[in-house]
């Protein structure tokens, strides 16, 4: 009989390589771990005050404002208990919710939070060593390490009456596990790029970026308790240019009309099932997601020009957004 083979050492080089790995998640978790804190979610009922679930949140200020997914609080929570990794347990409140970026702000009572730095998730690559630190099955505390497995990707959001798609999605094979949602993904600056929002799968977790769209957010939700967005009244989807329109047009991709909303601006201003929306206000749209992030508070009441291609004929219709009712 052959005897087994035995598995050679890892060279000084891998070692040291290895090494470095576990350092770098080290400095990451020590340094962001005291600004990450697990939620316990409360609800009132006729017998009191009852546990509604459970999450992670992040210390934005040192004066007790927190991050945590929308989804984690939920409609109608109002408090909870938020614990911290040196054990303190602090009461917080809800600021405000914005399910459609699927974000919400929290109000601790404690002061004197180690407030996370936060990072602009438009700087990570593929590749890049991310860190998870959360909750998972109220384990608080938690810390799992990985790397950025794609960027751009697309989440569904939706409120009681609208719907909306959460754009520049991180997707990571940090292992997430239900608790994790409102936790922190952080590069290895120990930076908060994202807010862990999803367990897609095995090795498949998904997180809301920090970059300047949810930076809006997070101002509106500190500020107002919610977020304003201009609303236009139509669904729609992405199609090509028909051919013949392109060198007129200057354009290979648009927003093809597929319903307009009774009484909605779009509806007063014309506009019809078919159109094929190419810009607005000079701005190209090419995706929904192009239309979504020009609706931004500002346009609430104020005349916009919509480029148009119907039935092969360019026209330009003026419309003024009215204010999206969550």
């Amino acid at each position: 009989m052959s005897s087994p083979e035995v598995a050679e050492p890892p060279s000084a080089a891998e070692s040291e390589a290895l090494d470095a790995y576990s350092r770098a998640v080290m400095a990451v978790a020590e340094r962001l771990a005291p600004s990450v804190a697990s939620l316990r979610v409360l609800t009132r009922t006729r017998g009191g005050q009852v546990p509604a679930g459970a999450g992670s949140a992040v210390a934005l200020t040192p004066d007790g404002f927190l991050l945590t997914s929308a989804h984690v609080v939920g409609r109608g929570i109002a408090r909870g208990r938020a614990t911290f990794a040196d054990g303190r347990e602090e009461r917080f409140e809800v600021v405000g919710r914005d399910p459609l970026s699927d974000l919400a702000l929290l109000r601790a009572e404690g002061e004197r939070l180690t407030a996370a730095e936060l990072g602009d998730a438009e700087e990570l690559r593929v590749g890049q060593l991310v860190v998870a630190i959360g909750n998972p099955h109220g384990l608080g505390g938690s810390v799992t390490a990985g790397v950025v497995s794609h960027l751009g990707r697309s989440l569904p959001a939706r409120s009681r009456r609208a719907g909306r798609i959460i754009d520049n999605v991180i997707q990571t094979d940090a292992a997430l596990n239900p608790g994790s949602s409102g936790g922190a993904l952080a590069d290895s600056r120990a930076r908060v790029v994202g807010i862990n929002t999803a367990v897609a799968g095995v090795g498949l977790g998904l997180a809301v970026p920090i970059n300047k769209n949810t930076q809006r957010v997070i101002a509106g939700l500190m500020s107002d308790g919610r977020v304003r967005r201009a609303y236009l009244g139509i669904a729609g989807g992405p199609r090509p240019v028909p051919p013949q329109a392109r060198a007129e047009t200057g354009s290979t991709r648009c927003i093809e009309v597929v319903e307009v909303v009774d009484g909605g601006p779009a509806g007063r201003a014309g506009i019809r099932p078919e159109d094929l929306i190419l810009s607005v206000n000079g701005t190209r749209t090419e995706r929904v997601e192009d239309l979504q992030r020009l609706m931004v508070a500002e346009l609430i009441g104020t005349p916009v020009t919509v480029r148009v291609l119907r039935a092969g004929r360019l026209i330009e219709v003026e419309l003024e957004p009215a204010e999206l009712e969550l």
